[in-house]
């Protein structure tokens, strides 16, 4: 079998051949608290130049049909309460977190030969929490947010075009941008953080954080400290 690439033919055996041998920065332990861990892994990320948008993650969501999809959002905020994103309520990611707010989240960092992957239960973040983010944004991505029906069927780009230009008239750069009522932001409270590391002869490291079957959340809203880890076969 051969694939071809418009430029050259690359065949099965070409395709099996791209791999690479890891390293040997071991994972040998990790803080008590998932949450310390991952900043520092995340530190590590942002100071890599070989690493572009180190809080670029991979949301896998999976519908009321129970069709999954997957596609890449931008990490917002990582606290005890959980990891936050935003996007429009109305696309595809937010009606499937609607119907099944389980989801995972991952960071490909490859250049480090690491990732880390996340279960957990997204919800929606307050209006007031969105609308203090949503003022943060740059003038042109607020614009954007306005302008963009997403996930919808789009007829063309001069259609997109359009409706950026309309919302543009309307809010002038320099005035303030309201938030859209169909864009917000969603927050995971994690219930497993897998942290992996890539290793010589495929021998990876895997370590990951459990909730335990005891776990509940407390009245105020904020994640029980209480985690489990365990060291897995890669």
């Amino acid at each position: 079998m051969t694939l071809d690439t418009g430029m050259e033919k690359l065949t099965r055996e070409d395709i099996a051949a791209m791999r690479r041998s890891y390293g040997d920065a071991g994972l040998d332990s990790l803080p008590a608290d998932p949450l310390i861990a991952f900043s520092q892994w995340l530190h590590q990320a942002h100071e890599n130049p070989l690493i572009i948008e180190a809080n670029a993650m991979v949301l896998s969501t999976t519908d009321h049909e129970g069709e999954m999809s997957a596609r890449s959002v931008l990490l917002k905020d990582v606290s005890q309460n959980g990891f936050t994103f935003f996007t429009n309520y109305s696309s595809r990611k937010g009606l499937a977190i609607h119907s099944q707010p389980q989801v995972t989240l991952l960071f490909p960092w490859y250049a480090q030969e690491r990732q880390v992957t996340i279960n957990g239960v997204a919800s929606q973040i307050s209006r007031s929490e969105t609308d203090e983010y949503f003022a943060t944004r740059p003038w042109n991505s607020q614009i954007g947010a306005w302008a963009s029906r997403q996930s919808a069927p789009l007829e063309s780009r001069a259609e997109l075009e359009d409706r950026w230009a309309a919302a543009a008239e309307k809010w002038p750069e320099g005035t303030p941008v309201p938030t859209p009522p169909q864009w917000g932001g969603y927050r995971v409270m994690p219930t497993s953080i897998e942290f992996w590391q890539g290793r010589y002869s495929r021998l990876h490291d895997r370590l990951r954080y459990e909730r335990p079957r005891k776990y509940d959340q407390s009245n105020s809203g904020e994640a029980n400290s209480e985690w489990e880890l365990t060291r897995y076969y890669p």
